[in-house]
């Protein structure tokens, strides 16, 4: 691995583990959502997708609205394996 690329690597990870740190509970709701997405059938994701959130749901949005730094980690921790299952199910081009 050249040394500019392994940097790179570094500051990630350094990234992933400050973010960690700073939001515990971000990160196991993160983790919560994509053992969600990747446990359900396409089907199932279909049927979800119209239904109204719960109110756990809506708390978590509301830490995420008001919470700029917090939303950015959340969505580099769930973007890839969502966006994933949803192309696999058809949910997007």
């Amino acid at each position: 691995m050249s040394k500019k690329m392994w940097l790179v690597a570094a500051a990630a990870g350094i990234a992933a583990s400050v973010a960690y740190a700073q939001f515990p509970i971000m990160e196991r709701v993160a983790d919560k959502v994509v053992q969600k997405y990747q446990g359900m059938t396409c089907e199932q994701l279909w049927q979800q997708k119209g239904q109204p959130k719960s109110e756990e749901e809506q708390r978590v949005i509301g830490f995420l609205k008001s919470d700029p730094q917090m939303r950015q980690a959340f969505f580099n921790k769930i973007s890839a394996p969502i966006v994933n299952k949803m192309f696999e199910c058809g949910m997007i081009p």
